[in-house]
């Protein structure tokens, strides 16, 4: 697990009511709390993820690696696990992925079926 940096921890409004407020059925006079949304974000988790990809590939704990995401920042993680031998692998969700990861990944698979969209399998 990561942190929540508190500088970056804000209220922002749901998108309902950003909504509301364009159509003009909600008037700024009207908010309240409940229009606002708790906004976190958590740091440091690719740097975790990437550190046990690392791990995993020196120690040669695994012969392949499935990454349940899209991220380019894993570019340097999966080249190395790649250059270690290891099969890597990622499953983006049914998510465009960057091209940059593309090329430094042995496999793409999504398994998640998105709507209307049927199962892929590219590799």
């Amino acid at each position: 697990m990561g942190f929540f940096a508190d500088e970056e921890m804000n209220y922002i409004f749901s998108s309902d009511t950003v909504k509301k407020l364009c159509k003009g059925s909600l008037k700024i006079e009207d908010l309240s709390e409940s229009d606002l949304v708790l906004n976190m974000r958590q740091k440091g988790v690719d740097m975790k993820i990437g550190l046990d990809i690392a791990s995993l590939a020196y120690k040669k704990l695994a012969d392949q690696i499935v990454l349940i995401s899209g991220d380019s920042d894993f570019v340097p993680a999966a080249k190395l696990a790649r250059v270690e031998g290891i099969d890597f692998i990622v499953d983006s969700m049914g998510m465009k992925i960057n091209d940059n990861l593309i090329e430094h990944i042995d496999g793409l698979r999504s398994y998640y079926k998105r709507f209307g969209a049927s199962e892929t399998d590219r590799e």
